[in-house]
């Protein structure tokens, strides 16, 4: 539970020490109160973690001090004729160090943390952080022109500028802790307005909203200190604001419990944060301005035992690039990323296409079917300069589709009105669409697009398309050949289960070819004729329809088989036989004993051969 007393005596009791730590780290005191401010502010809207902290400071620290860094002005002191010339000379000596020796001199002047625990904070080994540390004593001892003995004093010096900053109460800080829930603030870039966007359910807050409150709170100091909102405008390219809250993602989880876990720029370890993501960014380094990126994990409560568990997690991603051009080609990259995954045992299931929400947006279904079953909620969409993608994993109920709607407009909303944002987000629309073309010949299957398959081992693989001279998707009902006069681009694609022993029967096998539309629909009605007749007649094989439709562009008959080779085997098969417009297209599974797909599946996957088929036929 959130404990009011306990929060109001840990911000009165740190605030100023806080406050001490950034103004020497940046020497802006309005942006170092404005962080430290925003820092107790996001501390409340998470007391509930926050409080059963042993170092509490260990989380707001962080914050403030980011805030701070990101916010100030250059050599703002310079600005400030009441500041004593002793604290000058001291902020121009700390600002001649590199931004990594300046926090390693400050936190270790100021703070009570151990060498270990500075090394940690600033991201460096402990000897690195030892050697860089005894460099920043030495470079501003010479700066300053005092002995190494004086820099703990000077640095403790520093607290005389802001002996008379005053403070928001702390119930106007837990106030704005709780706004963040409710408010979305829109600071345009270099103006002071704010607007509300609201549309039904989607209220799209970001998570560094100020209330107002504390926009119009005024501070008096020994130093000149601005309104909040003036030092705060404009300043952050990408601010954590422009990310959503564990608040918010409550959208995505009904009952989950949902924990930040990391803010980052995503800099550092390989920075594959999301399944499928293939590289650290979409924007490449030369094109790229900025990113953020913050991850959650959403647990649930389990009857007997002590500890929750993790049952969803959540990425998102925040690139800006050097304008709209590059931008859109990261949303498409980001887009590819998820279209064409890559993971092992991981089948796209749904891409639709979002209106109204940014200038582009996509959405995207998946499933992993490994031995964690989960299933992936993805959406992906620009807004000017800017690309957000939002990644949720999800091993019990899935994400719906409003969730996931509204979660990505809100994502969009809260970057709206930021540099180098565009459109915002309204009601999000989305319509299905064929799958993205990710680099397969036109018509065929990826690996991607095929469902999974019980008792194997390891993930399906796909030998390399081939010239369709013999059709082993075809049955000895129909023996069909994609090698007749009229058929061009005809192509066939075996896919195995190479790490599975003893599975020689196993496989699919796609072949696909293009001909005239009249000789398409006269070929797809002479496989359904000799199947059914294969049915009719044939007493050791047995044809069970499973689906069948057709219109003028398009066609789809799906069958099940049993096919006795005496009497005491038989041989299954699925098989389908496919058409859109010229392009057609066959498709067929044989199992091998228990490692089989259930009919369900494979009547979806062939209507993604429909899908993909499209690409046969536009090009014809």
């Amino acid at each position: 539970m959130r404990s009011p007393e306990t929060f109001d005596a840990y911000y009165v009791e740190t605030r100023t020490r806080l406050l001490h730590e950034a103004y020497a780290l940046t020497g802006d005191a309005p942006a170092a109160r404005a962080a430290v401010r925003d820092a107790f502010v996001v501390a409340w809207h998470h007391w509930r973690k926050v409080a059963l902290l042993d170092d509490r400071d260990a989380y707001v620290r962080p914050v403030a001090l980011g805030r701070a860094r990101r916010r100030h002005t250059a050599r703002i002191w310079h600005r400030d004729k009441a500041l004593d010339p002793e604290a000058r000379s001291t902020l121009d000596a700390l600002s001649r160090l590199t931004a990594r020796q300046r926090q390693l001199l400050v936190l270790n002047g100021l703070s009570a943390l151990s060498l270990s625990d500075i090394a940690r904070e600033v991201g460096l080994p402990r000897g690195d952080a030892e050697r860089e540390l005894q460099t920043a004593t030495s470079q501003f001892a010479l700066h300053r022109d005092v002995p190494t003995t004086e820099v703990r004093r000077l640095l403790h010096d520093l607290a005389a500028p802001l002996e008379d900053v005053r403070w928001p109460r702390a119930t106007v800080i837990r106030r704005a802790g709780a706004a963040r829930r409710r408010t979305h603030t829109v600071i345009g870039a270099g103006l002071a307005t704010a607007a509300l966007v609201v549309s039904g359910s989607l209220v799209a807050t970001g998570s560094g909203a100020e209330p107002t409150s504390l926009s119009e709170e005024k501070a008096t100091a020994g130093v000149t200190v601005h309104a909040p909102v003036d030092d705060s405008a404009g300043r952050e390219i990408i601010g954590e604001g422009a990310l959503l809250s564990s608040t918010q993602m409550a959208r995505f989880g009904a009952g989950l419990d949902w924990e930040e876990t990391a803010t980052t720029d995503n800099l550092s370890g390989d920075g594959l944060l999301a399944p499928c993501q293939r590289e650290r960014f979409a924007i490449p380094d030369a094109d790229r301005v900025t990113a953020l990126a913050r991850t959650w994990d959403g647990s649930a409560t389990v009857k007997n035992k002590s500890a929750p568990r993790v049952e969803s997690t959540a990425v998102q991603l925040v690139e800006m690039s050097r304008g709209p051009r590059q931008a859109t080609r990261a949303f498409d990259t980001a887009s590819t990323w998820f279209a064409g995954c890559s993971d092992p045992r991981t089948q796209l299931m749904a891409t639709r296409t979002v209106a109204r929400v940014g200038d582009e947006a996509r959405a995207f279904r998946l499933r992993s079917w490994g031995k964690q079953p989960a299933t992936l909620t993805v959406g992906v969409a620009r807004t000017g300069s800017l690309v957000v993608t939002h990644v949720v994993r999800s091993q019990g109920r899935a994400v719906s589709d409003k969730a996931a709607l509204t979660g990505l407009a809100a994502a969009v909303n809260a970057l709206c009105g930021s540099e180098g944002a565009g459109a915002c987000a309204g009601r999000a629309r989305a319509r299905s669409t064929a799958p993205l073309d990710i680099g397969t010949p036109p018509g065929l299957l990826s690996v991607v697009d095929l469902p999974p398959v019980a008792a194997v081992r390891g993930p399906w693989v796909g030998i390399d398309p081939e010239k369709a001279r013999t059709n082993y998707a075809a049955t000895r009902c129909d023996r069909t050949t994609f090698t007749g006069k009229g058929i061009s681009r005809a192509l066939t694609r075996t896919f195995l289960f190479p790490e599975t022993p003893n599975a020689s029967q196993l496989g699919l096998t796609q072949t696909v070819g293009s001909m005239e539309q009249s000789s398409a629909r006269t070929f797809v009605e002479q496989v359904r004729d000799r199947i059914a007749k294969c049915g009719r007649e044939n007493l050791g094989t047995t044809v069970t329809p499973l689906v069948s439709s057709s219109s003028k562009a398009t066609d789809l008959s799906v069958w099940s088989l049993t096919i006795e080779l005496n009497d005491r085997q038989s041989f299954p098969f699925l098989m389908a036989i496919v058409r859109d417009g010229t392009a057609v297209s066959q498709l067929g599974f044989a199992p091998d004993r228990n490692m089989t797909m259930s009919r369900t599946d494979f009547v979806a996957l062939s209507r993604r051969v429909l899908e993909r088929l499209e690409a046969l036929d536009s090009r014809g």
